[in-house]
């Protein structure tokens, strides 16, 4: 008897894995996952008056070259990933599952982002839990930590990283050095950029060095898995961190 022929359905696992590892890294699919987060953000900017503190900075740098529109920034940032996946020339199209295969993966880095919290709190002891907040912030705070999420991924590993990346390179370094110097440059700018301005903490050398491995767990996670998942698992992780503290 014949061996009947696999049908169209049938895929190997193998080549499915290989699928969403390549698409979930397009910027249309970090632009259709991060959506939902976009809108409920800008939503809660405008009806609870909340803002982070790097949405903050971009719309306050847009204002300074006279374009102070509200929903300019989020329509810059479509555009940006619009434009970056016509420039990569990918397809227009995404299969299914793979923006929940991308939600599951960004609370999975989450998840290890906030074992490594758990790790450095244990080898210094040295972290201070800022305590519960009240119910009536809980809105608000919840919508501030998907603004981090997509804001700050967006000025320190989409703009900031890949503008350092590629002025190292310029100069004259190697791609490889180049792009490791500039996620470690970045990740110092993010842990920084915590401690200055109206929205900063102050310096606290446990909370600096966590900021800083941060910085370098979303430089990796952009680098290898794409804006979408690098946003995705910081919101992820601000949300966890905020429920489990």
């Amino acid at each position: 008897m014949r061996k009947m022929a696999n049908s169209p359905e049938q895929v190997p696992s193998s080549h499915l894995a290989e699928q969403y590892w390549v698409e979930s890294r397009r910027p249309l699919a970090s632009l259709v996952f991060l959506a939902p987060l976009l809108v409920a953000y800008e939503a809660g900017v405008l009806l609870l008056g909340v803002q982070n503190g790097a949405d903050a900075f971009l719309r306050r740098f847009l204002e300074l070259l006279g374009f102070g529109q509200h929903f300019l920034l989020p329509v810059l940032m479509v555009c940006i990933l619009l434009a970056w996946h016509y420039l990569a020339r990918e397809p227009w199209r995404l299969s299914g599952g793979i923006v929940s295969g991308m939600a599951v993966e960004s609370l999975g880095l989450g998840i290890c982002l906030r074992v490594i919290l758990f790790l450095q709190d244990t080898l210094f002891h040295l972290f201070d839990d800022p305590g519960a907040l009240s119910i009536g912030n809980h809105l608000k705070e919840a919508v501030g930590l998907l603004g981090a999420g997509i804001y700050e991924e967006l000025l320190f590993r989409l703009i900031l990283l890949s503008l350092a990346a590629w002025a190292l390179r310029r100069a004259g370094i190697a791609p490889r050095p180049a792009t490791i110097a500039a996620a470690i440059l970045t990740s110092l700018l993010f842990a920084a950029a915590h401690n200055v301005g109206p929205y900063g903490e102050p310096l606290e050398a446990f909370r600096f060095l966590f900021r800083v491995l941060a910085g370098l767990f979303f430089a990796a996670v952009f680098l290898y898995r794409g804006f979408g998942i690098a946003a995705g698992s910081h919101a992820a992780y601000d949300i966890l961190a905020w429920f489990s503290g």
